[in-house]
């Protein structure tokens, strides 16, 4: 197959979706061919810096330049940053600039970077390349003294009030975050949740907060919890929702996490390794890192806007407006999409979640067997040949899978898959698969952030 100039050789074809090429295979293909130097720097908040070295050809233009616009997309929703720096050619940078400019093909990403940021968001062409500035900070494993817990879920809120690494209380509470427009509602339901586990210990020392969405210190930046709280309310009552709560508390340390980040450190927990990327596959593809230190980056981890399919016919996003996106491949929208790839008939009444609890009845009950496999097992090829591409970025030693998504039998059919693929072509990368066992479901995401 030749995509832009460039020859692209894939041994491992999804059933359901033939026109799919792994970002990966993309990647290996062109680098084959690049011999220039170039340097993508990723600015964000207090000064941190992350600079990605790599190459373009000089000579395909059109290659060059979808090879690095794809890459400073996947920079920005794995990392984050407000201010992308070009080091080596003058070209690209100007091209980027435009790409990722408010009237650009990438205007939704430099939108939501400049708002998360609280910065203006910017491409600029350097003559020097900037110093790589990266840090980290512990996070998680501290199991001393009286602690809150709580797991901010789109469908449910759990709490747990821990003492010494012990749960004495653990609460799971319904609630409708997202349909929900009043910001009191949510700050009240935080605040219950917290009082209860508080009264069932002789005193608070900390609390951890786990939650869907993208926080820079204890503040809330964005989150889908909120979809339909108001600007103004949002900006008024919840980018600071969860340091109010814990003042309701007491004046007592409040370390507040995205929920991809916490999961990853409740598979760290379990099996006793750091070094562990986790990604939840359900209504959106989430994602979390804890590094070799047992330390969280302050990246942002957002897989579901990450490209992962180089065709240009793939399916669109309908937030970002973009192409072969994570969240379209790893998630509920993906099994949608394949299922009716295959002449699958959704009612239109159903929601995407019980679309996809229906494909999974029909595994389990063996109705259409043969084409409800090609779903999950085309699902487990994306990911044979997308786990490479976030090793390359991340270099885990372990991967924790999760989420509806890999439940029950399709689950285990995409695994299998996954697993056969990363051994047929891509034999040189060693992490572990992990899904969540006993231990790991009895540590729970609560009981995970009261250890922050």
């Amino acid at each position: 197959m030749n995509f832009l100039g460039i020859d692209v050789s894939i041994k491992n074809i999804p059933a359901l979706d033939p026109g799919f090429i792994p970002m990966t295979v993309f990647n290996r293909a062109f680098l084959k061919q690049a011999k220039k130097p170039i340097s993508v720097c990723i600015e964000r908040d207090g000064q941190k810096m992350a600079v990605y070295d790599t190459f373009i050809t000089g000579t395909n233009t059109v290659a060059d330049k979808y090879y690095i616009e794809r890459l400073v997309k996947y920079l920005l929703w794995a990392k984050g940053g407000f201010k992308v720096s070009i080091f080596g050619d003058d070209d690209i940078a100007s091209y980027i600039k435009e790409a990722f400019s408010p009237s650009g093909k990438y205007a939704f990403d430099h939108d939501f970077m400049a708002k998360i940021y609280e910065h203006p968001f910017e491409v600029v062409s350097v003559n020097e390349k900037p110093k790589e500035n990266e840090t980290s900070k512990p996070v998680g494993g501290k199991m001393d003294g009286c602690r809150i817990g709580f797991d901010a879920g789109g469908s449910d809120r759990k709490v747990s009030a821990v003492i010494d690494g012990e749960a004495i209380f653990s609460e799971e509470v319904v609630w409708h975050p997202k349909i929900t427009a009043d910001p009191d509602y949510h700050f009240n339901g935080i605040v219950d949740a917290m009082k209860k586990a508080a009264d069932k210990m002789p005193r608070v020392d900390s609390i951890g907060v786990s939650s869907a969405g993208i926080y820079i210190d204890n503040r809330t930046m964005a989150a889908s919890l909120f979809l339909k709280v108001s600007p103004k309310d949002f900006e008024k009552k919840v980018k600071d929702i969860y340091i109010r709560a814990a003042k309701e508390i007491g004046d007592v340390p409040l370390t507040v996490v995205n929920d991809g980040d916490v999961t990853a450190l409740a598979g760290a927990m379990s099996f006793g390794e750091n070094n562990v990327l986790g990604i939840a596959m359900g209504t959106s593809e989430a994602a979390g890192y804890i590094d070799c230190n047992g330390h969280i980056k302050g990246w942002l981890n957002e897989f579901a806007f990450c490209p992962v399919d180089a065709s240009p016919d793939a399916m669109v996003d309908e937030w970002s407006g973009d192409i072969g996106c994570g969240v379209k491949y790893f998630s509920q929208d993906g099994v949608i999409k394949l299922a009716q790839n295959a002449g699958i008939i959704f009612d239109a009444h159903l929601s995407p979640g019980e679309k996809l609890k229906q494909v999974q009845t029909m595994l389990v009950s063996g109705e259409n067997t043969e084409i409800i496999n090609d779903i999950f097992q085309s699902i487990g090829c994306y990911l044979g040949h997308t786990l490479p591409y976030y090793w390359d970025m991340y270099e885990f030693n372990h991967v924790l899978l999760l989420g509806r998504v890999m439940s029950g039998k399709g689950g285990d059919i995409i695994l299998s898959m996954a697993k056969a693929v990363l051994a047929e072509e891509y034999a040189s990368y060693t992490f572990n698969i992990h899904t969540p066992d006993e231990k790991t479901r009895r540590v729970g995401q609560s009981v995970a952030a009261a250890s922050l």
